[in-house]
């Protein structure tokens, strides 16, 4: 790695970094400012033609950089139905994890398989000789991936669990929302349009696994986007459109699986998630999230992500001017 590329991997995980700390501070101060009260209802509500609705809208737009968990809060909102708040959110996107897990499936059995491989090394050759020793050049490769989406899910969880009340809600507010949508939109297409595209995936390294680790915990506020925020920071360090897709979206399992996992076992023996739509969701939402990611990598090797850029600013500044003018709330 040269002198520009060294300075370029510093200055992006120190953006990105303060970026989340400080965004994700200040949404944890304003909930008791009184700044945004009542963003959700106490319990959620999930009619079934609303789950068929957020289903569809939770598969096409999870692995599209245009932000899932913003849809799934606009989505209500315009139709004056109560939002059916982050629990129901996360427990939904386990139809999209299950998508993302049979359409990749072949690489999660080589590169699990390969991580195996090196942990029951770890004993004899340590943690990063446990890689070198492996005589395949590829299950090296497979193996080196496979830590590198361990590291880069770390983040996510340690910031996911500091800031959950405020992601909860303050962060659900509509005005945070429009206000994401639109900034990220920009960086996503200044980002795209600046850097050039010569890298693939075999050419990540731990501080692009870093950085793009931080960038997914940007992906807790609704309106940033977990594949918008990695993308965007994998075309800041140099890779193809492709490479940050497909890292973004192995990398996007075990946060969406554990978030999934955790907001189901916590409402497990409650009343507050209305069980039966959301689970219609959850089928919808992995049908139509297996079709979007074929569709998406397929669309990035001849295009660029300057649609989504237009189409996120345009959402945001609706959205924005509706919720200023209460004809949304």
């Amino acid at each position: 790695m040269d002198a520009y590329q060294n300075t370029t991997v510093r200055q992006t995980a120190f953006m990105i970094s303060n970026s989340a700390a400080i965004t994700l501070s200040m949404l944890h101060a304003l909930p008791t400012a009184g700044a945004v009260p009542h963003l959700t209802d106490p319990v959620p509500t999930l009619s079934w033609l609303q789950a068929l609705i957020v289903g569809l809208v939770q598969g096409l737009s999870e692995f599209l950089p245009i932000s899932s968990s913003a849809h799934l809060r606009i989505i209500p909102a315009l139709f004056q139905q109560a939002d059916p708040g982050a629990a129901v959110s996360a427990i939904i996107q386990l139809g999209t994890t299950g998508a993302l897990v049979v359409y990749f499936w072949q690489d999660i059995v080589r590169i699990t398989k390969a991580l195996f491989i090196a942990i029951a090394r770890i004993r004899t050759a340590g943690l990063r000789g446990s890689v070198s020793i492996i005589e395949s050049e590829s299950q090296r490769h497979d193996a080196t991936v496979g830590w590198y989406i361990i590291g880069a899910t770390i983040p996510i969880g340690i910031f996911g669990l500091i800031f959950q009340s405020a992601i909860e809600t303050v962060a659900r507010s509509l005005y945070v929302i429009s206000a994401t949508l639109i900034v990220f939109g920009i960086i996503l297409w200044w980002a795209d349009a600046t850097f050039p595209a010569r890298k693939s995936v075999r050419e990540f390294t731990w501080g692009n696994t870093l950085i793009m680790g931080l960038a997914q915990t940007l992906a807790l506020i609704p309106g940033v986007s977990r594949s918008g925020a990695t993308i965007t920071a994998g075309r800041v360090l140099g890779f193809s459109r492709e490479a940050a897709a497909r890292f973004s979206f192995l990398l996007s399992i075990p946060a969406i699986v554990l978030s999934g996992l955790y907001e189901a076992a916590k409402n497990i023996n409650t009343d507050g998630v209305p069980w039966g739509p959301t689970l219609l969701a959850l089928v919808v939402a992995f049908l139509s999230g297996y079709a979007a990611i074929a569709w998406l990598l397929k669309y990035l090797v001849n295009h660029s992500m300057r649609s989504f850029a237009i189409y996120r600013v345009v959402v945001g500044a609706v959205v924005f001017t509706l919720a200023i003018t209460e004809a949304i709330k």
